[in-house]
């Protein structure tokens, strides 16, 4: 396709990503601010707490391979439309789950919007497949700051309606529903072409495990999956840690914003900095900052604490992430789109969905206190880190032709 990569076609489906990133993305603030309180609300054990948010990292690891085959077959607004038709349905099962009072079937809810959580995290993919070269780190650095916006919509949300129906949260997972619904109309305007059908001559790329086992996408693929699933360890907890520690749900849901400001606030310069300083610096300093959200986290459990322990969490997960998916995206070809992304996310999220699941045993059950819980969330990121750390250093240290 001699025009695949037109960076005009580029920048007009940015603009619709990044709205879709904004509108649809608010659900994922909400839910995240709000799952855990209603897990423990449902739960008959509090160590289950943050089981609903486990279930929607675990439906995002498993349905993400499928997701990114629909795209590679049908196109990406194809998958994007199952991922918000999956955020509905989701919604409203949870909704039902708690009129119902029922923790199982909130927990199918949860599960359900995953798709939507999969589907998301090809957006940031999505930015980058009509790009050049040059403008590829840009595309998907304005994509991810397309969360700014739904840092602000989401949270906001939340104090909005978690209170205003005589169940709490119900009308959150309602407004849910209308999230979905709306936000999918804008994938009408997307202009992604559909890969084209390989011929019987065509390229067919490298397998999987050639994939996974070239260096540069090995690397790159540890560094997501640490710096997402740092990031999740710690947030899954927060409103648990506030609240716990004698402040208001209120106070957790201004946490949580001003966290996922911090996720996506630097998008829109992250892609300039890849550009002039390279790859592989950012997501060290990504990790560095990540290191500095723990040390925050432990050094005390005032309300300010939590805030810049949030704020740092954001920081790093922004240089650490996009600089991990920029590193992937520049390292398999067109035709290794498909299994590559599917391969990525599938790890990726498979790794979150351990740490959010370990969250609330770590939270409510390694301890007898909130700040103990709180303690042991925040030492849990040492050995990751030291892994991701290792990994980046390796890849540096080895001849450029066998690191990429």
């Amino acid at each position: 396709m001699t025009d695949q990569f037109d960076d005009k076609r580029a920048r007009r489906n940015v603009w619709v990503l990044v709205a879709a990133q904004a509108f649809l993305g608010a659900q994922m603030p909400m839910i995240f601010t709000v799952g855990g309180l209603a897990g423990q609300s449902l739960a008959s054990n509090v160590c289950l707490a943050t089981l609903p948010i486990s279930l929607i990292v675990l439906g995002s690891m498993i349905s993400a391979t499928p997701v990114s085959a629909i795209m590679q077959k049908f196109g990406r607004r194809a998958g994007f439309f199952l991922g918000a038709l999956g955020g509905a349905l989701g919604g409203a099962i949870g909704a039902y789950g708690l009129y119902l009072g029922s923790f199982p079937v909130f927990l199918v809810g949860s599960f359900l919007t995953g798709l939507y959580m999969s589907a998301q995290g090809f957006y940031r993919f999505a930015a980058a497949d009509t790009a050049s070269d040059s403008y590829r780190p840009k595309a998907i650095s304005y994509v991810m700051a397309g969360g700014l916006l739904s840092a602000v919509i989401g949270p906001q949300l939340v104090k909005a309606t978690s209170q205003a129906m005589v169940i709490p949260f119900l009308g959150t997972y309602i407004t849910v529903i209308a999230v979905n619904l709306i936000g999918a109309l804008l994938f009408f305007l997307i202009d992604i072409p559909k890969p084209p059908a390989p011929s019987a001559d065509s390229p067919r790329g490298r397998s999987r495990w050639e994939l996974i086992t070239t260096p540069r996408i090995a690397v790159a693929v540890i560094c997501a999956m640490v710096s997402y699933a740092l990031m999740n360890l710690v947030m899954t907890s927060t409103p648990l840690a506030v609240v716990g520690c004698g402040f208001t749900e209120g106070d957790a849901a201004d946490v949580v914003s001003l966290h996922v400001l911090a996720m996506f606030a630097p998008s829109f310069f992250t892609g300039h900095l890849i550009a002039r300083f390279g790859v592989e610096r950012i997501v060290a300093l990504g990790l560095m900052i990540l290191a500095g959200a723990g040390a925050v986290a432990l050094s005390g459990v005032a309300l300010e604490n939590f805030f810049v322990a949030l704020i740092l969490l954001g920081l790093g997960w922004n240089f650490g992430f996009i600089g991990a998916t920029t590193m992937l995206a520049g390292a398999h070809g067109p035709e290794e789109r498909g299994r590559m992304q599917g391969l990525n996310d599938l790890l990726v999220f498979g790794g979150v969905t351990v740490a959010s699941l370990a969250s609330g045993g770590l939270m409510n059950c390694s301890g007898g206190s909130a700040v103990e819980g709180w303690t042991a969330v925040n030492m849990a990121m040492v050995p990751l880190l030291c892994l991701a750390g290792g990994a980046l250093l390796w890849l540096v240290l080895q001849p450029r032709e066998q690191g990429v």
